[in-house]
């Protein structure tokens, strides 16, 4: 059948997160995050696990550029840590903090590598977190000032940048159903949370234009192909309803500067309004979309449990270690639903792999078949939405690494690199060798 072919230029990475790889969870002054909290409590994660060491990440970066260097990796998606640059989430930058993202991104830049950062997965300073979290509309200012410090710090050489991770499931998990640190499970909390994630976005991108006029700016949001769980009016409905809770929420207002319909006859004045100032900040605050997608999600409408909630399985499919659908198709649905519904959107896939149950052999080397033929999949599904006339930029496969999988610690193993945990080796599998030749031709072997 011969090859898919991809656009000239086309930006190959990968991508990780801090507190999933860095540890050094005490050093050089970081603070607390949530997630150290979180981790740091009994029965919050699989095994009591922590990322307080994870992958080392903090002391061997220049090893993993290499790496990722041998590997051909055109980008690197990596996020700050909020509280490794300031500690408290306010006040003056930790200046070992910014040195280690300022260090990163030379490294990567002598390699050859695009750095592309993001400026929160999930790790808000505690100190915030005390002061009422993302529940609390002062956090958004807070961000806009941490924003700036990295802006400054790092703008000169670093052009790509993402505000947000996953807002959507930071949001929902994190203050809806609690699986995921800070650990609510209110869901008015929810929606103040999800309307201060927002503002928190327009208010740093009116920053990042002062300070980067020449770069871009978006977010990275967490899809799911949403099908109903059956044929009736009502599963239907479900499915619409589940889009505006999870993924319009967090779109409309950036894009069009409203709440999604469905979603304001659901919650009414619960959700706090959008104010003149946050629309003002959040018009043309978004030069790209990132694309996090993993799975179908085939569930009823549940609002405040999440993207990760599905109800059911179908027959005859294949699923991840995660419990997660492997349906490449929908991937093609939601780039070809965004490109339509959003008037064609410059995107990159910001994240997108699995995590199966490895089987090293005795040289710790993982002949990951499965992980090789996800990803090939989606990258021929991704293919065809650009056949189509979708403005689909890159492709950043999550992870490069094996990591702390946040409420399954390390249990689950999503990377193209197999982490030894006792030893800290870094072992590419076959998905990184594959990998590795699909970014040198440019190209997915369709056969």
């Amino acid at each position: 059948m011969g090859s898919a072919r991809f656009p000239e230029g086309f930006l190959w990475g990968a991508a990780t997160a801090s507190y999933q790889i860095e540890g050094a969870h005490q050093e050089d002054g970081k603070g607390e995050s949530v997630w150290d909290r979180f981790s740091h409590t009994p029965g919050k994660i699989a095994n009591n696990d922590t990322g307080d060491v994870a992958c080392d990440h903090y002391h061997r970066f220049r090893e993993d550029v290499a790496l990722m260097k041998e590997l051909g990796l055109k980008a690197y998606r990596f996020s700050i840590s909020w509280p490794r640059i300031q500690p408290a989430g306010i006040g003056a930058a930790n200046t070992k903090g910014v040195e280690f993202y300022s260090n990163l991104v030379d490294s990567l830049l002598e390699a050859g590598i695009e750095p592309m950062p993001t400026l929160f997965h999930w790790d808000l300073p505690q100190a915030l977190e005390d002061n009422g979290g993302w529940a609390n509309p002062a956090t958004a200012d807070a961000f806009a000032d941490y924003a700036e410090i990295m802006f400054k710090a790092l703008g000169g050489r670093v052009k790509k940048w993402m505000t947000l991770n996953e807002p959507g499931v930071f949001v929902h998990m994190g203050h809806g159903s609690g699986e995921h640190a800070p650990g609510h499970r209110d869901f008015d909390i929810c929606l103040k949370a999800g309307y201060t994630a927002i503002r928190a976005h327009g208010l740093a991108a009116r920053r990042f234009r002062q300070v980067i006029p020449d770069g871009k700016i978006g977010i990275a949001y967490s899809f799911s192909a949403q099908h109903p769980i059956d044929d009736s009016p009502e599963a239907a409905l479900d499915v619409k309803k589940g889009n505006a809770f999870y993924h319009r929420w967090f779109i409309d207002p950036v894009m069009r500067q409203e709440y999604p319909d469905l979603m304001l006859a659901e919650v009414g004045s619960r959700m706090p309004p959008l104010t003149a100032d946050d629309k003002s900040a959040l018009t043309d605050s978004l030069d790209y979309m990132g694309v996090n997608y993993y799975f179908r999600s085939i569930c009823p409408y549940q609002p405040g449990r999440g993207l990760l909630n599905k109800d059911g399985r179908v027959e005859g499919s294949e699923y991840t270690d995660m419990g997660w659908e492997v349906y490449p198709r929908g991937l093609y649905e939601l780039l070809t639903w965004l490109h339509s519904d959003y008037g064609a959107p410059e995107m990159y896939i910001t994240e997108n792999g699995a995590a199966y149950p490895d089987k090293p052999d005795a040289d710790g080397y993982v002949d990951d078949q499965d992980r090789l033929a996800y990803l090939k999949a989606h990258f021929l599904s991704a293919r065809d939405a650009i056949s189509e006339g979708v403005r689909l930029k890159g492709y950043l496969v999550w992870s490069l690494l094996d990591n702390f999988e946040w409420a399954y610690g390390y249990a689950k193993r999503f990377g193209i690199v197999r982490v030894d945990y006792n030893t800290q080796k870094r072992i590419p599998k076959a998905s990184a060798r594959w990998y590795s030749r699909v970014i040198r031709e440019n190209a997915v072997d369709a056969g």
